[in-house]
């Protein structure tokens, strides 16, 4: 027996084989959102952060309620708005420089969770998702898991 695939139009198929920063969010009984798995050409057409700047990927939060509810797309997408954590993906030449302002060090570095301010930062969507550019003293703090964090 041979294996019949679903015929749709090429414009649909393309669409379906773009990967883009949504390959980062993997099934509840993981992280929810792993950047390891985001493929190298995502991570190459990142915007560099130029100055003192943070480019950071906002947590989704859970696919499923804790009663086992699957959430809807636009249910998580507002939890992305209201998320104060993030992922470090990228941090621009001149952060954590001034030793004045940063003497006990950086406060954050690629691959880190941290947490911001609500409205921190500017939001902006790319391609597969939406990234935020933070100030490098907009982050408050560094995390272990973002689902330790509880978002009002």
């Amino acid at each position: 027996m041979t294996d019949v695939g679903l015929l749709v139009p090429a414009h649909i198929q393309d669409e379906q084989e773009k990967k883009g920063l949504e390959e980062a969010y993997v099934e509840e009984k993981d992280l929810f959102l792993d950047p390891s798995k985001l493929p190298d050409e995502t991570i190459d057409r990142l915007p560099q952060p130029t100055g003192w700047r943070v480019l950071i990927l906002p947590y989704q939060g859970k696919m499923k309620s804790d009663g086992g509810i699957l959430l809807t797309n636009q249910t998580r997408q507002t939890e992305s708005l209201a998320t104060v954590c993030g992922y470090v993906l990228r941090i621009g030449p001149d952060a954590y420089k001034d030793k004045n302002k940063f003497s006990a060090g950086d406060w954050c570095k690629q691959g880190d969770w941290v947490i911001f301010g609500r409205y921190a930062g500017s939001r902006f969507k790319i391609e597969g998702g939406e990234v935020r550019l933070l100030n490098d003293d907009e982050i408050l703090a560094t995390i272990s898991d973002p689902a330790d964090i509880i978002h009002i």
